[in-house]
């Protein structure tokens, strides 16, 4: 087994006071992910809703449970008892979803948006003028189930520390922008997870208030 009780002190001991982890546990077995809980780690990221079922199901009650890849419309519902945190909405149309389904099972639900920075061609997020005009279109406002806690993001994976710093420096700016004009009444849009195994280092310098590490902690993925 990997040693996840040594590897997950030496990430907490370079995060700074302000700064929460994700301990991402996606493909990792139940027992790592009780091993980091025995030593007090409570927050743990997924991807797969089937997967997240069953260890919700069999572990201890009090985890808080991020989404943290890609989610379908679809698979909201499965989710939306027990989800604290859904870290990657890149539309209204989720965010609409997501209210709905909150609303049935009475609960409010804390979301993030997903910024698309990086320069490699990714799939989903939002472009930083796309985030904009999600937000000045007001629509968002209407859903009282569903609140925006802050953004997210991924850097690109390169070794250019610079590129990686200044990928990270346009979303905080963006934070800064948005909190002013839409959230600054809102204490909970305080959000900025940014920074994963090979890069939180350099996020916590620009502004990471919630790093997402998996591989750092649990070794390489169970497929």
């Amino acid at each position: 087994m990997f040693n996840v009780k040594e590897s997950l002190h030496a990430v907490l001991s370079h995060l700074p006071e302000g700064v929460r982890l994700v301990a991402i546990s996606k493909f990792h077995p139940n027992e790592y992910i009780e091993a980091a809980y025995e030593e007090g780690q409570r927050i743990f990221g997924e991807s797969h809703e089937q997967e997240l079922r069953g260890k919700v199901e069999t572990l201890p009650k009090d985890i808080q449970w991020h989404f943290i890849g890609h989610l379908q419309t679809n698979k909201v519902k499965y989710i939306a008892p027990y989800i604290t945190m859904i870290e990657a909405v890149d539309s209204l149309k989720l965010l609409r979803e997501i209210d709905k389904e909150a609303a049935k099972n009475e609960r409010v639900i804390d979301v993030l948006l997903e910024l698309h920075i990086a320069e490699e061609e990714t799939k989903y997020g939002l472009t930083p003028d796309a985030c904009r005009q999600l937000l000045a279109d007001g629509a968002w406002r209407d859903l009282k189930h569903v609140r925006i806690c802050g953004l997210m993001m991924m850097a690109s994976n390169v070794d250019d520390e610079q590129q990686i710093r200044s990928e990270f420096r346009i979303a905080h700016n963006l934070f800064d922008e948005l909190k002013a004009q839409y959230f600054a009444d809102a204490p909970w849009f305080c959000e900025r997870s940014w920074g994963m195994s090979h890069d939180y280092l350099i996020a916590i310098e620009e502004g990471s208030t919630m790093v997402r590490v998996g591989t750092t902690i649990f070794g390489p993925r169970v497929y």
